[in-house]
């Protein structure tokens, strides 16, 4: 892969605005619907991570709190981040019904407030994905992590269920130009020209997970419902477009549900990918 697709685009696009267009999106339906049933790929990072007792560990657009509990279920010292207070209130309550001491606070994934080489490890489940700027958020996940310490991510990929449904979407309701696409994130290539030389070693691993629901109409509207980005787009189209929409996405689930007719049982493709920074402690 080129580093030019690194490059800022031609028309620099305006992150303030658009940071403030995500964190409507995602305030909008109610995320933890979907998002909790997400939680066993935040298992699956803590162990491929390699998170131990008393490590400090920092989540960042942590969401509801996936991959916070199942860090601090390991017994590190948390710290839980997102730029959408609702999301972290709904991770804090999920923390204390469990009794897991977490630092909840808001924060930006591309302007962490937090000292240099300051967290053992930094994880994300399906959220730095959904930065604006790409380098800077890598920039600044590798600035908080101590020499040797390591970054562990769970990424949808552009040739998964949602990577395609993100591409279905963006056809409806076209993203913000000049905006590199979530799915990159997905992209091994990608993700080593991202993190440069500061990675002694990138691994990545393709794993799936599937989402179960009860029908094709069901997802519907859950999504519909509750998944901010699906929610916020359904909301912009007129009746012509939401059909067109609604077909296209019934279109995919049938193409992949592996469950046959009386159920849904969709395999999606994401990429689970550990970065172990250069350096010694």
């Amino acid at each position: 892969m080129s580093t030019d697709t690194l490059a800022a685009p031609a028309t620099r696009p305006d992150f303030a605005a658009i940071k403030q267009r995500q964190q409507a999106t995602w305030s909008s339906g109610d995320y933890t619907v979907v998002g909790t049933t997400l939680q066993i790929v935040g298992e699956q990072l803590a162990e491929a991570a390699d998170v131990r007792a008393a490590e400090r560990v920092l989540d960042v657009a942590a969401g509801n709190g996936n991959a916070t509990l199942a860090a601090a279920r390991r017994f590190a010292e948390v710290t839980s981040t997102d730029y959408v207070p609702a999301l972290l209130d709904k991770g804090r309550a999920r923390a204390r019904a469990e009794g897991l001491a977490v630092q909840f606070e808001v924060a930006d994934t591309e302007a962490l407030p937090f000292a240099d080489a300051g967290f053992d490890v930094v994880l994300s489940t399906f959220g730095v994905m959904f930065t604006p700027d790409h380098p800077r958020a890598a920039r600044e996940m590798l600035r908080v992590v101590r020499p040797g310490g390591r970054i562990g991510l769970a990424n949808w990929t552009p040739e998964g269920f949602i990577g395609r449904l993100f591409k279905l979407v963006g056809a409806h309701v076209p993203p913000p130009a000049a905006v590199k696409s979530p799915a990159l994130w997905g992209s091994e290539p990608y993700l080593r020209e991202l993190f440069g030389a500061q990675a002694a070693q990138v691994t990545c691993l393709r794993r799936h997970f599937n989402f179960r629901y009860r029908s094709a109409s069901h997802f519907l509207q859950v999504f519909r419902d509750f998944y901010g980005p699906t929610h916020k787009a359904f909301a912009a189209l007129d009746a012509a477009g939401r059909q067109s929409l609604e077909r296209g996405i019934t279109g995919l689930i049938d193409e992949l549900n592996v469950a046959g007719p009386s159920s849904l049982v969709v395999p999606s493709e994401y990429l689970e990918v550990v970065v172990r920074v250069g350096g010694s402690r």
